[in-house]
């Protein structure tokens, strides 16, 4: 006859006790774009070959209403002709998705927010990024997949270094 509360039966209970983590997107929705054809504002025609810079900022922030968090991704989009410094687009976007979320500690809440809620945007803002620049009367452009975990871990460590600045040249 087993006992129950011998060791090996107690590691079994613990996992049950954890909150069941839980996220669900309640709205996704483009907050701000703007597409500028620089190149045929110019009346530049011909072939050129691209060079393409993409800059990407996150923000979340918590709603009045409990469990829910507002999370956007911040794309801005610069293409120049690689044989001179002709601007030939430019794409901003900010894309944001409504989030509610139960079951993450606290301490677990930001990184959470940073990394896993944009990764689940990400899908939209490529399409939107393709089929503007397509529409913009440009070749698709398809977004290589972005690391949310080493943008967070930037984002950690330039925060870091600006509160280590100040003090250490007082």
């Amino acid at each position: 006859m087993a006992d129950d509360t011998t060791p090996e039966a107690q590691p079994n209970a613990a996992p049950q006790q954890q909150p069941q983590v839980q996220m669900n997107i309640l709205a996704q929705f483009i907050r701000d774009m703007s597409f500028e054809n620089i190149l045929s504002q110019k009346g530049a025609t011909g072939e050129v070959q691209p060079d393409v810079q993409v800059q990407v900022n996150l923000d979340a922030k918590k709603r009045s209403t409990e469990h829910q968090y507002e999370v956007a991704i911040k794309l801005n989009v610069t293409s120049k002709a690689k044989d001179g410094d002709a601007v030939l687009f430019v794409l901003e976007l900010d894309y944001a998705g409504v989030f509610r979320i139960e079951g993450i500690p606290d301490e677990q809440m930001h990184p959470f927010l940073l990394i896993e809620c944009p990764r689940m945007l990400f899908p939209f803002v490529r399409r939107i990024v393709s089929d503007v620049t397509r529409d913009g009367g440009f070749p698709p452009l398809n977004l290589e997949t972005i690391d949310f975990v080493g943008l967070y871990r930037t984002e950690l460590m330039k925060r870091q270094a600006a509160q280590a600045g100040p003090t250490g040249t007082a």
